[in-house]
């Protein structure tokens, strides 16, 4: 039967694979890369690199196919459905390659940015191929670092405190207001900076973006005082790059 890999790869930093993910790496026969066009092209170079650093020339294919749209326009009750088609698209994507790429006796991959189980849909979609029955294959998962993982390592800092919750969450529901009973909360892709919000509050900000790469930036401080230079260095960084990935630890202060 065909076999599958999905593989974390951490957050962009090559020394961060571990020895786990180099051995399955070098099993495998075929490596899947969806392409997300010129603007995100580095993200396909920093794959190519790590394979070209740790899978030895000749022994695998590479084949890259183009990553269907999502409607980023869709919000309040259509975002779940819009999420959905998007899944089902790239379904068919896999589908396809997994039928058509990878040999009965052979073994694919799909090297997935940070850890396959954290904010990725990677795994969800080889289960919808798997349901629909088409084609037939097992699937193994490799754990990556993480961006939150990588976030708090470079800001020395922990990403819980004694005896509290950590709470990971998204920009959609930090603008429903601060979970409840939680002071440490980790915002994944937050494209409308929510963190502002929070600027009266005794509220300190961890924030990273590019992690792990040669363009990583990060600020930590009170939100009051760092808000104005992460929109500053957002800005100035998605006008150069023409894209943006961050992420942040929102940590306040105990109350009396």
């Amino acid at each position: 039967m065909r076999k599958i890999h999905v593989i974390g790869i951490g957050a962009g930093d090559p020394d961060q694979l571990t020895l786990q993910a180099v051995r399955a790496m070098r099993s495998t026969d075929v490596f899947f890369i969806l392409d997300k066009g010129e603007v995100k092209a580095d993200l396909t170079g920093l794959r190519r690199d790590m394979l070209d650093t740790h899978v030895p020339h000749g022994t695998y294919r590479v084949v890259e196919a183009r990553d269907p749209e999502r409607d980023r326009r869709a919000g309040g009750a259509a975002y779940s459905p819009a999420v959905g088609d998007w899944r089902s698209a790239r379904a068919d994507i896999y589908e396809r390659l997994i039928a058509e790429e990878v040999g009965e006796d052979q073994t694919g991959a799909f090297l997935v940015w940070g850890d396959p189980s954290l904010y990725d849909s990677t795994l969800a979609i080889l289960e919808e191929v798997l349901e629909r029955g088409a084609v037939a294959f097992a699937y193994d998962v490799v754990p990556g670092i993480s961006s939150v993982s990588a976030l708090v390592a470079r800001h020395r800092t922990g990403l819980n405190r004694v005896a509290r919750p950590v709470q990971i969450t998204t920009g959609r529901r930090l603008a429903e207001g601060f979970p409840q009973d939680v002071d440490d909360v980790v915002v994944m892709l937050d494209a409308h900076q929510t963190f502002r919000r929070y600027a009266d509050e005794d509220v300190d900000i961890y924030w990273g973006a590019y992690i792990g790469t040669p363009d990583e930036i990060l600020v930590s401080g009170p939100i009051a005082e760092a808000a104005p230079r992460i929109e500053r260095l957002r800005a100035e960084a998605r006008e150069r790059k023409g894209w943006i990935m961050d992420t942040y630890l929102l940590r306040r202060h105990p109350r009396d």
